[in-house]
């Protein structure tokens, strides 16, 4: 990125959309970009305050700060961040306002350079562009695009989800009647890993393998195996992003908690933030997506947890033999009036 046309061309791919009323800050090491992350403006108080520990965690040597919108807005949320960095050390290598298709430096003083109506850019037209869109990234037109990506499908769509649901509720109703906790727990561990062969091939569960497999996922050790078989496949994500829009809102919790450590693995707070808000809003308790809403929050790196991740054989050894009690929230669902009435 040697100009500031590059850094404004790059920006939305590597946050995934184009920004509007926000500050980026771009950390890198020497020329390579190390982490990006983006603020609303404006900035709620405090809400700057991981930014060095996170630069100094990941080793950052230098800055680029960006901020989108009119100079009422931007300027404080620069100059805060501006004031963080030079506290600690940290060198801020260019320093820009965007908005209206044009650019201020904060750092450059030269009229001849940096006029005071700003400068005319294109982001679309730099090379940065082209070579992002021939590597496979993707920038979406705006914030709102990327919550469109996770919002719950409606129309037919919904009425042939809804279906499907209850259908897969009486067919659990009937396996609980007969089998054992173990076999209805096994039989949910296998979905799960069915189903991301079946992404992996590019293909994609029908409407009833979905629904039931949405319902599995109410069981932790069913969860817990989906979330233990994460990795950098992009099965991952398009499974658990097609499942967070099929299922019914009330039960999309888990799957959007799989859809936001899968997009925070691979680096996108952006869209792991938007994920945990589906599921938080399907259940603001649930445990998964409040553990990785703060550390999110934090601004933690993923590896943290990553790490400390137990293998399928882990979890068998520590939950023992499944029993009733594991069943609880799947109980819960099945007492939930029907998806087709609602």
């Amino acid at each position: 990125m040697s100009s500031p046309t590059d850094i404004l061309a790059a920006v939305p791919f590597l946050i995934g959309f184009y920004p509007e009323r926000s500050l980026v800050v771009i950390g890198l090491i020497g020329s390579a970009v190390r982490v990006t992350t983006r603020w609303d403006l404006p900035a709620e108080p405090g809400a700057l305050d991981g930014l060095v520990p996170l630069l100094k965690r990941e080793q950052v040597t230098t800055v680029i700060l960006i901020g989108y919108g009119p100079g009422s807005l931007v300027t404080a949320g620069v100059d805060e961040a501006t004031r963080l960095l030079r506290t600690a050390g940290i060198k801020i290598t260019e320093s820009l306002r965007a908005a209206d298709g044009r650019y201020w430096s904060y750092v450059c003083q030269r009229v001849a350079c940096c006029p005071p109506e700003g400068v005319a850019y294109d982001p679309k037209a730099s090379p940065i562009a082209a070579e992002a869109v021939v590597q496979g990234l993707v920038a979406l037109p705006n914030r709102r695009s990327l919550e469109r990506s996770v919002a719950p499908y409606s129309g037919m769509a919904r009425v042939s989800m809804n279906r499907a649901t209850d259908h897969a509720i009486t067919s659990i109703r009937i396996t609980l009647a007969r089998g054992k906790p173990a076999d209805i727990v096994a039989d949910g561990i296998a979905r799960v890993r069915t189903a991301i062969d079946v992404y992996a091939r590019g293909d994609r569960l029908n409407d009833d393998e979905a629904a039931r497999l949405g319902l599995d996922l109410a069981v932790i050790r069913v969860r817990d195996e989906a979330w233990t078989l994460i990795d950098d496949r992009a099965a991952h994500l398009t499974l658990w992003r097609d499942l967070t829009r099929r299922l019914n809102p009330r039960h999309a919790a888990p799957a959007a908690s799989l859809l936001a450590a899968t997009a925070w693995r691979n680096g996108d707070c952006a869209l792991a933030t938007l994920a945990l808000d589906r599921a938080l809003t399907a259940d603001p308790r649930y445990t998964m997506a409040v553990l990785l809403s703060r550390a999110i929050r934090n601004l933690l790196p993923p590896n943290v947890l990553r790490e400390r991740m137990p293998t399928p054989e882990d979890l068998d050894r520590e939950m023992g033999t499944p029993t009733m009690k594991w069943l609880s929230p799947l109980l819960a669902l099945l007492e939930e009036p029907s998806a087709v009435a609602s």
